[in-house]
Formats: C-alpha cells, structure tokens, sequence
C-alpha cells in the first residue's frame, strides 16, 4: 500500500510537511497583500505623488532655464540699445526688459497651469 511518492521515513515526512506549510503560508500572505484595497492605493498614491513631485522639478528647471534665457535677451537687448545712435527719449530699455519679463512670466504660468490640468 505504499505509494512512490509517498517517504517511508517519517522524519523525512515531517520534512515535507514543515516545507509544505511554509509555502502555504506564504501563499496566503501573498493573497493577503493582493487584498488589502487601503495599501495597494496607498502606495499607488505614493507612486502619483512621487510622478508629481518629478514633474514639478522638471517644470521649475525648465522655468529656470527660460528665465535665463530671458534675462540673457533683455540684457543682450539693452546693450544694443545703449550702443546705438538713437537719440535718448527713443531709448527705452526699462520698459523693454519690464515687457519681455512679463511675457516670459506669463509663458511659464501657462505651462505650469496647463502641465498640472493634465496630471
């Protein structure tokens, strides 16, 4: 009556049966998890948040770099305007650089406002 794949030795028996257990356990721990709704969306929360965090970075770089680039114009722009043989009241750097730092601040709110629509 005795079977092949059954041991004859009941230590060996016993072996199998606490290796038996074990994965079990781990099979039910591993349901578990797949059932536990409240932190499987936390951590779906966590990953959004951590998507959202990068974004932002990136925006606030690419922001950084506009600005830059904004700043280098109006002073490549107001240079220019000191050189040249325009008589002083036709001279307006001021207002120049006043208007092209709007323009740009007004791109960057736009795209920040417009980036955070999507997400």
């Amino acid at each position: 009556m005795t079977d092949s794949d059954t041991p004859a030795d009941a230590q060996q028996l016993r072996a199998e049966i606490e290796q038996t257990r074990a994965e079990l356990g781990e099979t039910v721990q591993e349901l578990a998890a797949k059932t536990d709704v409240k932190a499987r969306a936390k951590h779906a929360a966590d990953d959004t948040a951590a998507r959202v965090r990068q974004k932002l970075s990136d925006v606030r770089k690419q922001a950084g770099q506009a600005t830059g680039a904004v700043a280098e114009r109006a002073s490549t722009a107001r240079h220019q305007l000191a050189e040249s043989d325009l008589p002083a009241p036709i001279r307006r750097p001021l207002p120049l650089a006043a208007i092209g730092a709007a323009v740009a601040a007004v791109f960057v709110v736009i795209f920040v406002v417009a980036r955070r629509r999507k997400a």
